[in-house]
Parts: C-alpha cells; structure tokens; sequence
C-alpha cells in the first residue's frame, strides 16, 4: 500500500560516452565544462526545492545517461547535497546506474562513501557481437571486471540489466545469454525487449541490421526468462524485473506503487502532492537559469537564480509562473484527478506480479473497486488476462503477454 509519509527522489544525469543505436533517452556526450556546469545547476535545483520537504525519503535512484561517466566526486556533491535539504532515512536504498568500462576502484569506494549501495549495471548482453551491434563502449569481460570492481568495494546489492528480441537474436543465443548472467550471482536481473523507437540510429538504418526476432519468438525469450531465472531463485515481481528474495528494487516499487517521488535534473518526472510534472528538457535553458555559483548567503542565491528563470521565460515551451524556487522550471504539469489517480493506481499496479489489492482500493480512494471497474475485471477474468485470488487481483501470464491491452481498458 502506498506509503504517503515516503518519498523516492531520481537524480538525472544527461550525459554518456556514446549513443547507443536503440536509446531515445534525454543524454548525449559532453564536454567537462558542461558536466561541471551542469552539476552545479543540479545541486542548486536541489537546494531550492521546495517539494516533499515533509516526507522521508527512503529511496533515491541516480540515472542517465550514465552518471558513472562524470567525476566521482560529483556524485558524491550531489549526494551532500540532497541530504543537507532532505530528510534521507538511514536505510535508504540508493542506486547509480554505471556502464562497464565507465567505472573503476576509486569510483566505487568514493560511491560507497557517498552513502550508494546499490548498482545497476547496463549490461544489456553477454554476447561481444551483440554489444558491438547496439553500440556499447564495453565487452563481457569488461563488464565482469566491473562487477568484480564492485564487489571487492563491497557492494551486496547489483543489478544487470539485460534486452531480448534483438536484431538476429535467435532462442538459442538469448538462452546463452541468460545462463551466463545468471552465473554472475547478481542479486537483481532486468529484462526488457527491445522497442525500436523512432529518431534512433536503429530506426534509421533497420535495413542495415539482421532480422529481428518475430512475436511468436519474442514471447518464447520471456517465458524462457521466467523459467530460466525462476530456476536460479530470482522471483519476477513485476512484468520485466526479478530478484533474489528481499533484493527488490525499492525506487522503482515507489512508481508502481504511486509514491511521492521528485525528479531533480532536466526532462526528470516527478509525482508530489496529486501533481505530475517534468522538469524543462533544455540543458542549455536548465543552466543558464540554475548555474550560479554557489554562495553562503541562499537568499542572494535564490533571487539571482529567480532573475535567470524570468529572463529566459520566452525561450521556454510553456509559460512559468516564477514563486521564488527552481521547482517552477517545469512543464507538462498536470494536476490529477480521482480518476486518474485510480485509473494509475490500476494500470501501474498490474505490473507487479503481486497485482493490485481491492482492500488498498478501498482505504485509498474511498470507493468500491467494483462500483469502478466491476465490467473492466469480470471481463478480463472471463478471458483468462487476470486472476483473483482472495482480495488480490493480478494478471495471468497470458495477460502480461498482451498486458498493455488489459491495462488500457482501465483508462
């Protein structure tokens, strides 16, 4: 159930050594100056914030880009300075996003000493031929050394993330693949298809790559997942990650679950206070209003960072109402409904494996899921997508399957 006393808190950082053929995602290379100015922005943005003041935060997830790409020290910066605004609980769960070959000895003690203790690998394969093809910077062994990096710093909880249904990616290689992460021990695995999104080099030049794996063989590689890590002890918790037991991944539990959570840095997502709202995807907006350099005396800080937004007001998509805090650089604000907040709390919760509960229904929204959504279940459970069990309701494995159909009748 959703905890509203709890707040996850996600730290972009734009930047990589390269693109990827498949990645759409906000980053792209920089030069150190940018990186420098960047932080420096990040950190003021965090120092101003003025959401979620009340809340604790239990989990903060550091993601790009690949933060592992920027000075340590950065991070640790950055870290300081979300615990000097923030009431960070003791036992938060806090992860950075690394790529193998971004990422060395010194790096990971100075993340330890920093307070993260908990990486997420961008493996993606443990095919070298696979690698070269998406375009990443590393090879299998690289990235076992990069584990082995992490382990002797002492990190305990690591995920890898892992693709399937890869451009002449058969049964056969994926079920290599899967074998050979599993051999890793990494105490969480992440397995995502690979969606060909527009304006990426893949999509660009599809015609320039081997065949891509049909439906039938794309279902085939995730029931093998299931069956394969299930085998090895990792239990899936939601439609694409699993997880050795008690090493699930807490931040993103928060998006499924809908609790509060802050996105500090440029195009970052946040859900605060019944609000949705993203920050301005513009870097170069995003520093010239944020980039000051730091002083003791915060008011001052603030009123300057306050004139930067109002001077770039213009050059911004959506107009900002300025309230003396960085949190007005946002957009695509929308302030939700009980009906949307329902209609998520349906959509976002079928991702887990455990489903949603209509106890949790009721004591959230005051209403009877049934007097909701009575045709939406009874007609999904007729055709075998959902179950229900006591006053758990999940999807099948049939509807995981076709699990986008079965969550738009909810909206």
């Amino acid at each position: 159930m959703k905890n509203n006393n709890e707040l996850g808190i996600y730290i972009h950082i734009p930047f990589c050594m390269q693109k990827c053929i498949y990645c759409d995602f906000l980053s792209a290379p920089a030069d150190d100056k940018t990186k420098s100015s960047y932080v420096k922005a990040l950190i003021n943005e965090i120092a101003l914030s003025e959401a979620g003041l009340d809340k604790n935060v239990t989990s903060i997830f550091i993601g790009g880009g690949t933060p592992s790409a920027i000075n340590a020290e950065y991070i640790k910066d950055i870290l300081e300075a979300v615990k000097q605004r923030y009431r960070v609980d003791g036992n938060a769960e806090i992860t950075i996003e690394c790529n193998p070959g971004t990422i060395n000895s010194e790096k990971a003690y100075i993340y330890r000493e920093a307070g993260i203790n908990r990486i997420s690998f961008g493996l993606q394969s443990t095919d070298d031929k696979e690698l070269r093809m998406l375009g990443r910077i590393h090879t299998f062994e690289q990235f076992k050394n990069s584990l082995a990096i992490a382990r002797n710093a002492g990190f305990t909880n690591i995920n890898i993330d892992l693709m399937s249904a890869l451009p002449g990616q058969t049964i056969e290689s994926f079920t290599r693949v899967l074998k050979e992460a599993v051999s890793l021990n990494t105490e969480h695995i992440s397995v995502y298809s690979l969606i060909i999104e527009e304006g990426t080099r893949l999509y660009d030049n599809i015609d320039n790559y081997p065949d891509m794996p049909d439906d039938d063989d794309d279902r085939k590689m995730y029931a093998l997942t299931k069956e394969i890590l299930g085998q090895a002890g990792y239990e899936r918790y939601e439609i694409s990650n699993y997880a050795k037991a008690g090493y699930e991944c807490k931040h993103n539990l928060k998006y499924w679950d809908r609790t509060d959570y802050i996105g500090f840095g440029i195009g970052a997502a946040s859900l605060c206070n019944h609000k949705r709202y993203t920050n301005i995807r513009d870097i170069n907006n995003y520093i010239k209003a944020l980039c000051v350099e730091y002083a003791d005396n915060k008011e001052s800080n603030k009123e300057c960072i306050v004139e930067n937004i109002k001077n770039i007001q213009e050059t911004l998509k959506n107009s900002l109402e300025i309230n003396n805090n960085c949190q007005d650089l946002k957009e695509n604000i929308e302030v939700l409904t009980l009906e949307d907040e329902m209609a998520e709390y349906m959509f976002l919760g079928l991702r887990k494996s455990a489903g949603i509960d209509i106890c949790d229904f009721k004591d959230i929204f005051g209403k009877d899921i049934y007097s909701v959504y009575k045709e939406q279940i009874k007609d999904n459970i007729a055709k075998g997508l959902l179950w229900q069990n006591g006053t758990r309701i999940a999807l099948t494995d049939r509807g995981i399957d076709i699990s986008n159909t079965v969550m738009s009748d909810f909206v």
